[in-house]
């Protein structure tokens, strides 16, 4: 397993080991002394699982109260994600990071808590998979303007499907809920 930082050293890259015979292919997709030593969380709280058509956009979306890491991967498809850092006070605020996840390159994208998160299926379907370091509370779900000039994020040039609640939400800089920076 390849653990690696992207464009942000914050968002890691897990590439797994493949092995592929002709029955089909094995890869581990989570190995706590392999996710520790990387210092990656080890302690999940929830799965789930997410079915989309072409165009569908989601995101992007965060928890303040109770802010989630995501374990991300495809295993049917393909999408593009998307984890942007929200945090007020980082460095690094408003910038993002995206990368081509699919079940043919079986990558998978850690997005630490105080990112936003989205992704866009450019495949005909996607089936799109997430572990989450704390539960999803209703309530505490905000958003940012997935098509925000001054983020300016290259998402694939499709006709976007998205769900109400997404197409309104504020840009950037008028969210009023933001996550504060932390070192250490």
């Amino acid at each position: 397993m390849k653990i690696q930082a992207t464009s942000h050293p914050d968002v890691l890259l897990i590439e797994p080991d493949v092995f592929t015979d002709p029955r089909g292919f094995f890869m581990e997709t989570f190995h706590v002394k392999k996710f520790a030593a990387a210092g990656l969380p080890t302690e999940f709280l929830q799965d789930n699982h997410s079915h989309s058509v072409r165009g569908v956009l989601r995101g992007l979306h965060y928890q303040l109260q109770h802010p989630q890491g995501k374990l991300v991967r495809v295993v049917d498809g393909e999408v593009l994600d998307v984890a942007v850092d929200i945090r007020k006070g980082s460095p690094r605020f408003g910038q993002w990071v995206s990368v081509l996840l699919s079940a043919e390159n079986k990558q998978q994208l850690y997005v630490p808590p105080g990112f936003a998160h989205g992704f866009c299926t450019v495949s005909e379907q996607a089936d799109f998979l997430y572990k989450c370091t704390d539960v999803y509370t209703p309530g505490d779900e905000y958003g940012i303007a997935w098509d925000d000039p001054a983020l300016a994020i290259d998402w694939p040039q499709l006709d976007y499907l998205l769900s109400d609640k997404d197409s309104e939400n504020p840009v950037l800089s008028e969210s009023d809920h933001l996550p504060e920076y932390r070192t250490g």
